[in-house]
């Protein structure tokens, strides 16, 4: 066909417009594999990580997604069976764009994190099978892409909790873990650093005239980088943290020592005569006394908290010793104010407290070692998935804009620069106005993430993603995600820390994707047909 045909300028049009839907629908489901592990520990609030995911997800789209746009519309199926026939091609890329757009927008209203990856390409085939039969699709391409199914999730999970357990076992459970976690922190930047650049330069954008480093530049940008990293936080970046940390410990100590003093001079005071006409407190009356924990945070209470919720205690880095890591039997005044009775003192030991507590809160130096690590390698893992998801939102647009622009199936031109940020746009709006959906199942619903945990899970993560793609293995960010929440779930808290029903579920909807955008796409292509050729 003639370029810039009037004839399909209708189709393109509509291309936009559901692209743009897909990319919403991208941004609320699949950007959750960035930033939820964050949101989930606290580390981030959910705005701080909108923000940076906006930034971080339309550079990696802009910088490295035309690599992954040309293998999504042109490596799934044999383009060239559609040659004199670019109008049907082009109502294929609109039945894509369309099944994989609803499918996405159903899994985030169930808050269930899908593959984007697996809907395009479902969605592709899906539309194939009714225009051209078996003929059209790459079987063998689409049979790596079923086997990543089991690949991504357990590799990923297994080197996540490998990490999490030497991590673990080197720092966390020391009696004082400053000192060992300062000592790694040189190490673990630098290796961190190390990874994502290696990511990006390793036949990186072409824009930045990466693609023509060879392999052992990238390696050797990739150690300097490290090392240099290494040595920075060496000099500057561990003093600064003690010294931070170790002063934040003192006033914590601090405080607790002068409350817990006007706690127990409290209870002194409490034995003398009940004044006339005041009303009698609950100890008074005869009413048995409501167990109460000592916790410096809950101020709204001057301190103290109902035994339920002991696991509050933990991580303060007290020993049983200190009279602020015991429980007294108190209860509320008429004015809802703690008063010791002298006489109704209760000792819960720390022993009391359960595993999965323990496992559910850093102490605060560990967290304050972990929190920044944690945003940086969320930070790249932003950058790498806005390189390769935003392709599943437009690759199909592209194609739609490359047969319009040239009038051939070949599809010979670059894909343009704008039509990137437009799919980084649509992506980011999606992760603001729907994106907490996903978050929330990633960050807190399956496993309780925190900035230790939340780290292991994101270097474990990209280091899977990292090989697989080098090897040339199709596989899915989102499946490496949850299987790297899954296994540190698991290897920090036993099977209980986990909730294998909402697994079980994700794992269903992993199943029925390609199947499911299949289907609907081969209804739409056929709808199309019947309508248009």
């Amino acid at each position: 066909m003639e370029p810039f045909s009037e004839e399909l300028l209708p189709f393109v049009i509509a291309g936009f417009f559901i692209a743009f839907v897909l990319a919403f629908g991208v941004g609320a489901n699949d950007v959750a594999n960035s930033f939820g592990t964050s949101v989930g520990s606290g580390v981030l609030t959910l705005r701080k990580a909108c923000l940076l995911a906006t930034v971080f997800e339309v550079l990696g789209a802009i910088l490295i997604g035309y690599k992954v746009s040309d293998t999504v519309r042109k490596g799934i199926l044999d383009v060239s069976l559609y040659n004199n026939t670019e109008k049907e091609l082009m109502l294929g890329s609109l039945a894509a764009l369309g099944g994989s757009a609803i499918w996405n927008l159903v899994a985030t209203f169930f808050k269930l994190p899908i593959s984007g990856t697996h809907t395009i390409v479902g969605a592709t085939v899906g539309f194939s099978l009714c225009a051209r039969g078996f003929d059209g699709v790459n079987w063998t391409t689409f049979g790596k892409i079923v086997g990543s199914w089991f690949i991504s999730p357990v590799l990923s999970g297994v080197m996540s909790g490998v990490i999490y357990l030497l991590l673990n076992h080197f720092i966390l459970k020391k009696e004082k873990p400053l000192e060992p976690g300062l000592k790694a922190l040189p190490f673990i930047y630098g290796l961190t650093l190390l990874v994502n650049v290696f990511s990006v330069v390793h036949d990186g954008p072409r824009m930045l005239h990466f693609d023509v480093i060879p392999w052992w530049g990238a390696v050797i940008t990739s150690l300097g980088v490290g090392v240099l990293t290494s040595l920075f936080v060496q000099c500057i970046i561990v003093p600064r943290q003690r010294k931070a940390i170790e002063s934040d410990l003192a006033k914590a100590a601090c405080k607790q020592d002068h409350e817990v003093k006007f706690t127990f001079e409290s209870a002194d005071n409490s034995r003398s005569p009940t004044p006339p006409g005041q009303e009698l407190s609950v100890i008074e009356k005869g009413v048995s006394p409501t167990t109460y924990t000592f916790n410096s945070s809950a101020t709204e209470t001057n301190g103290y908290i109902p035994a339920e919720t002991k696991g509050n205690l933990l991580g303060n880095g007290l020993n049983n010793t200190c009279p602020s890591s015991q429980s007294l039997g108190i209860t509320h005044n008429s004015s809802q104010v703690p008063l010791v009775n002298a006489n109704q003192v209760k000792i819960v030991s720390m022993d009391e407290l359960t595993d999965k507590k323990e496992a559910e809160t850093d102490r605060p130096e560990v967290k304050r070692l972990f929190s920044f690590l944690q945003i940086l390698t969320a930070t790249f893992g932003s950058f790498a998935h806005g390189g390769n998801d935003v392709s599943n939102a437009i690759g199909p647009l592209i194609a739609l804009w490359a047969i319009y622009t040239e009038g051939s199936v070949a599809q010979s031109s670059p894909t343009p620069i704008y039509i990137l940020l437009y799919g980084g746009i649509g992506i980011s709006v999606g992760l603001w106005v729907w994106g907490r959906r996903v978050i929330q199942t990633i960050g807190e619903d399956l496993t309780k993430v925190t900035a230790s945990s939340g780290f292991t899970i994101e270097i474990g993560s990209a280091f899977t993603v990292l090989l697989a793609s080098k090897a040339g293995l199709p596989i899915s960010t989102t499946h490496c995600k949850v299987g790297s929440v899954v296994f540190v779930g698991w290897a920090k808290s036993s099977r209980q820390g986990v909730d294998w029903g909402l697994f079980r579920n994700i794992v269903i909807a992993w199943v029925v994707t390609v199947p499911l955008t299949a289907g609907i796409s081969a209804l739409l292509m056929l709808i199309l047909q019947i309508a248009f050729l």
